[in-house]
């Protein structure tokens, strides 16, 4: 009873920002996102008469609240598939995690699609992202990937991704990586404290309608203008609410207006920043590596992408 799978991790297009069941992890609203490839999870799972449920990260054994999500996300597959028996689990990532580049979406859904190949799970991926949401929330569009879109719903079956456009339509993402450690689950919990979350949910549906629109349309600079505005949005209810909560760093700005220069002298760039302070820079592909010498110039490392599918079991095992 073994299975593995790997996942894109992705970046938020429409991004989701607080939850109104934490358990459950129910959002307030729709969101749309991007995966993004080459960067990928790669996860195995075997249930067996072990022990104990064991879990582990880059070879690093996890324990408390990591664990806890981890065991969220099986004992549904658990549930749904009859069997009691304890679980090992090791995944591993390509790319940095825990610095802006939904490492816990890829991660998340990797771990729902192998747990549900290690039980003898047949379901769909929209019914697998229902699992990966335990997790996750993001984890949601990991598992359909390319241009996903999750919505909201009011139960737990109501509360799925589905893919808008598949990754047949090919965006350049430039990721520019800027360390700093991030915390996701206290900005979301914050949100309702800050004067302005209400205002995003009365923008938030025209702002959904405009980009999945434009998505299905191709038009990346489209993409890249909502795309832009809705991150300074999040961030200004990240940083206004009851914990002040500042994520950017100083290399954050200096790509945010390294950018908005590329912008003014007629190349297509858009800023695109999730919860933390790692920038995404989109553009045509036929751009990329111009926009990528650029951020390199300001001495910021960066990951080149371009858009991913969905998650995937492999035959190739961790252990």
């Amino acid at each position: 009873m073994k299975g593995s799978a790997t996942a894109h991790p992705i970046q938020g297009l429409i991004k989701y920002h607080g939850l109104k069941d934490e358990r459950l992890r129910l959002p307030f609203h729709d969101s749309i996102s991007v995966a993004t490839a080459p960067t990928a999870s790669q996860t195995t799972v075997e249930f067996g008469r072990f022990k104990k449920d064991t879990a582990s990260i880059d070879g690093r054994d996890l324990s408390s609240r990591e664990l806890e999500r981890v065991v969220s996300v099986v004992d549904e597959v658990r549930r749904r598939s009859g069997t009691d028996l304890r679980f090992k689990m090791a995944s591993r990532n390509n790319f940095p995690s825990n610095v802006g580049l939904g490492a816990s979406a890829s991660g998340f859904a990797a771990l729902a699609v192998a747990s549900c190949k290690a039980a003898g799970l047949r379901l769909s991926l929209e019914k697998i992202s229902v699992i990966a949401r335990r997790g996750a929330g993001s984890a949601t569009r990991s598992v359909t990937g390319a241009f996903s879109r999750w919505k909201a719903g009011h139960e737990d079956d109501e509360s799925y991704s589905y893919q808008i456009e598949p990754e047949d339509f090919q965006m350049g993402i430039v990721v520019a990586l800027i360390p700093a450690f991030k915390y996701t689950e206290s900005a979301h919990k914050a949100v309702l404290s800050s004067p302005f979350f209400h205002s995003r949910l009365a923008y938030i549906h025209g702002a959904l309608a405009e980009m999945e629109s434009a998505i299905k349309k191709h038009d990346i600079e489209r993409i890249g203008i909502l795309a832009e505005r809705d991150s300074l949005i999040l961030h200004g209810i990240t940083m206004t609410g009851l914990d002040e909560m500042i994520l950017w760093r100083p290399e954050t700005v200096k790509v945010i207006l390294e950018v908005r220069k590329m912008r003014s002298e007629g190349l297509p760039a858009y800023f695109s920043i999730d919860t933390g302070a790692t920038v995404y820079v989109n553009t045509l592909p036929k751009h990329t590596h111009e926009v990528e010498g650029r951020i390199k110039a300001l001495g910021i490392e960066t990951i080149v992408c371009g858009v991913g599918g969905p998650a995937k079991t492999t035959n190739k095992h961790l252990f």
